[in-house]
Order: structure tokens, then C-alpha cells, then sequence
């Protein structure tokens, strides 16, 4: 189904896991998609998939952190689409996973500057484009179930996550009256380079404990997330805003 017909879509963190899998959604739903990722190279390659099946992309090199590159990221979504429609706000990082006196200012300084501010940076941009355009708009920011709860030796990555839930909210009370809907996805434990690619035994021990009491007892598959972003940011969401909807095959319902 071409739910997205005609829409512009910024992706950030597009090069890998949700990110890809939701580019290439969005894509096959029939937006145009800007896939930003701070691995230009990575970038690249979720463009060359899309291009398999003649959906059109643009490949951005973005550090979130930056309000500069936020601001170029969207400009170029500007000159190359002339219009911006949907945002991804995705892009971030697991952190350190320490106890929170061991932690480091330097260390909960990144996550936050990843996680939290870079969704602000991101979206600054974006609701200003999407304001100026008049057309309404839908953001969708990733949070985490540790948005929702705590977990130990997670101090900085759930702090971070609680953050963009809070800025979710308060900034789709601002949007509304724009016919921007601003809402977030909270995911449980993804198939994605953040679960599967580390060597940091205690926390695989705490996602295995975590997935026995889960109602799905597995890890998902990042398309499974990137459905539920794609129907946020269809028009069939079009009373959805300041929500945050968890994709945990029911983590959290215990």
C-alpha cells in the first residue's frame, strides 16, 4: 500500500537497524527519503537498497550532535524535495553500561548529547520547515522502554530516553495548531548492531532475563518497529499526537 505517496521523509540513523528498516518502509509506501546517518557510507547503502526497487533517496552525512549539520540536513531536504513531511528522529546510542557513580561526566555527557539533544537538534529544524510549509507535518522520535522504566547500569541511556518522551510531549502541544503530530516509539530489545554486537556479558544476561517474562518471548525484527513509524506517520494516524506506544513484544507488561 502507498500510504506515503507523495511525502518527504528525513531518516536519521537511516544507515543501519530501525533506521534502514523504516527507510526502506517508507520508500516502498511511496515518500521520498532523505537517509541521514553519521556513516555517510552507511548512509549510501540503505540508498542503493531503495534504489533496487526504484524508490528515490538521498543519502545525508549528519552528527546529530551538531546543530549546524541538523540545520544543512534539512536545507538539502529543502533544495533537492521542496517540502518536508515526515521526520524520523532515530539516531542514537547505547551507552556505557556502568554503575552510576562510575559512571563519568564525559561518558553520561555523549548519551545525552546523542540520545536526548540530538532529537532537539533534529527537530528544531524540522518544525520550522514543516511550519513554513503549511501543510501539517509528523515527527516521530525513538525513546526506549527504558524511556519508561530504569534499569541498572543504564543511568544515562534511560535519562536520555525519559528526555526525548518529555520533549515528545510538550512539543506535540506546541505543534498541534501547525497540523504537526509529534509522537515516540519506545522498542524493546531489537535485533539491531546496539544488541548484537557487543561482548558486555552482564547486560546480554539482564536482556535474556528480560525476554523470559516477555508475553513474546524474542527479540524483534526492525521492521517490526519500523511498521508501527510508518502508521505514526501516515495520514491513517491523523488523531495520534503526544503519544509514546511501546514495541516490546510486551517487556513491559509484566
Amino acid at each position: 500500500m502507498q500510504n506515503l505517496e507523495g511525502k518527504v521523509a528525513i531518516v536519521t540513523g537511516g544507515g543501519s537497524g530501525i533506521g534502514r528498516a523504516t527507510s526502506l518502509l517508507f520508500a516502498q509506501q511511496g515518500a521520498r527519503v532523505v537517509v541521514a546517518d553519521i556513516s555517510l557510507e552507511n548512509a549510501q547503502a540503505t540508498v542503493a537498497q531503495i534504489a533496487e526497487f526504484c524508490g528515490e533517496a538521498i543519502a545525508v552525512k549528519v552528527d546529530v550532535r551538531s546543530d549546524a549539520d541538523c540545520q544543512r540536513m534539512v536545507e538539502q531536504t529543502l533544495e533537492r524535495f521542496g517540502q518536508l513531511d515526515i521526520a524520523f528522529n532515530n539516531a542514537g546510542i547505547g551507552g556505557y553500561p556502568h554503575l552510576t557513580a562510575d559512571y563519568g561526566v564525559e561518558n553520561w555527557q555523549r548519551v545525552i548529547d546523542i540520545n536526548l539533544t540530538g532529537v532537539f537538534n533534529c527537530m528544531v529544524h524540522e518544525l520550522k520547515a514543516m511550519e513554513a510549509g503549511g501543510k501539517g507535518g509528523a515527527i516521530v522520535n525513538t525513546a526506549s522502554i527504558m524511556g519508561l522504566k530504569g534499569t541498572i547500569s543504564g543511568s544515562a541511556y534511560c535519562a536520555s530516553k525519559h528526555g526525548v518522551i518529555g520533549l515528545t510531549k510538550a512539543s506535540a502541544l506546541e505543534a498541534g495548531r501547525h497540523g504537526i503530530r509529534i509522537n515516540a516509539v519506545c522498542p524493546g530489545y531489537i535485533e539491531t548492531p546496539m544488541t548484537t554486537t557487543g561482548d558486555d556479558l552482564v547486560a546480554d544476561k539482564l536482556i535474556q532475563a528480560e525476554l523470559r517474562r516477555a508475553a513474546i518471548r524474542r527479540m524483534a525484527k526492525p521492521q517490526e518497529v519500523a511498521e508501527l513509524v510508518a502508521w505514526l506517520s501516515s495520514d491513517k494516524a491523523s488523531f495520534v499526537s503526544g503519544s509514546a506506544y511501546t514495541v516490546d513484544g510486551g517487556v513491559t507488561a509484566g
